[in-house]
């Protein structure tokens, strides 16, 4: 069968496309035939050699995020049947409540094989179904994005119809949070320096948009926005760049979800954090049982995720150099089954 390996981690084209034995399913495993898989910002820094974390290995299947339906099982296996429409979740090790010490190393496409091959193996426990109205390529993008924009909504206390979210740009997280933050009954504030990309950002969901091309000093139009209260979460994917402004945008007691490091700027002064009454909370994707609560709201509110575009399995290295140019709205997506 064909499958992608991460290559030298020298770069955006390091990415090999070869022929690899079939994968069999042992005690407790799935074979999944993979029909799409959608990139994440993660696959460029692992693909550039930067990634800060348990260090992939050239050989490596790369991508966390991808879909496909099971076409054998393991002895052992309960729960799980031949035709089953899932998806795998990025942390293998994390099944619920608080993030397991190993997490980190049992990440798809990081530290063990992810999904960018026409067919892969997880264990039983590493999957979840997907809703039953998405296409191959929308549940493609659930794995990572929509989980991390779940976790950062409703990890730390449920987000309540009524409460503010300030989403920073229109990516896959931020894109995520604004449809699942509208669907609660929350108001949305999306940023962008692109009014076409705020076009977008409102059909999706966002009530108030904010340039902040036009707008540099955005926290005082949040704070504007809100009549001078500050939202209840800002989903913060620029880091240093923008965190001083998150700060300056949330109220006593609202959630910062750090999950992204985007854009460069001064180290945060930890006095702005203590004046703000703010919580900084690192968002480390979710459990699969944060998958399952997320996959029932999309599935009760017939959510679609947003994708900019779908390649062919050939053109995988293509979808990556796209994404490294930032100019897309939520996902893209590569179509790995001719048939999917």
């Amino acid at each position: 069968m064909k499958a992608y390996h991460l290559g030298a981690l020298d770069g955006l084209e390091s990415w090999r496309l070869v022929d690899v034995p079939e994968p069999v399913p042992g005690h407790g495993q799935i074979l999944i035939r993979v029909h799409a898989v959608s990139l994440n910002y993660r696959d460029v820094v692992i693909a550039n050699g930067h990634y800060p974390f348990p260090a992939p290995t050239c050989d490596m299947i790369p991508v966390s995020d991808g879909a496909g339906e099971i076409i054998g099982v393991g002895p052992g296996v309960r729960g799980w049947k031949v035709g089953d429409r899932v998806a795998g979740i990025f942390s293998q090790s994390w099944q619920g409540g608080r993030q397991p010490d190993d997490a980190w190393i049992t990440t798809l496409g990081g530290a063990v094989d992810g999904m960018l091959a026409q067919q892969v193996v997880l264990d039983q426990s590493g999957l979840v179904r997907v809703p039953a109205h998405l296409t191959w390529e929308e549940a493609a993008t659930l794995p990572c994005a929509g989980v991390t924009a779940w976790n950062a909504l409703n990890g730390l206390g449920t987000l309540k119809a009524g409460d503010t979210v300030l989403a920073l740009g229109t990516g896959g997280v931020s894109i995520f949070a604004t449809q699942l933050a509208a669907a609660a009954g929350a108001r949305v504030i999306v940023t962008s320096s692109s009014d076409a990309k705020l076009k977008r950002a409102k059909v999706l969901g966002a009530h108030d948009l904010i340039n902040y091309r036009t707008t540099p000093d955005w926290h005082k139009e949040v704070l504007r926005i809100t009549e001078g209260r500050g939202v209840d979460r800002v989903i913060e994917i620029g880091g240093s760049g923008t965190i001083a402004q998150s700060i300056g945008s949330v109220r006593p007691g609202g959630v910062i979800a750090l999950m992204g490091l985007l854009a460069e700027g001064e180290p945060v002064d930890p006095g702005a954090i203590l004046m703000a009454g703010a919580i900084v909370r690192g968002i480390m994707v979710g459990s699969r049982e944060m998958f399952e609560d997320m996959n029932r709201s999309i599935g009760l509110h017939r959510l679609r995720p947003e994708i900019q575009r779908v390649y062919a399995f050939s053109q995988a290295r293509t979808a990556l150099a796209d994404l490294a140019k930032g100019q897309h709205v939520g996902k893209l997506v590569i179509r790995v089954s001719e048939s999917g």
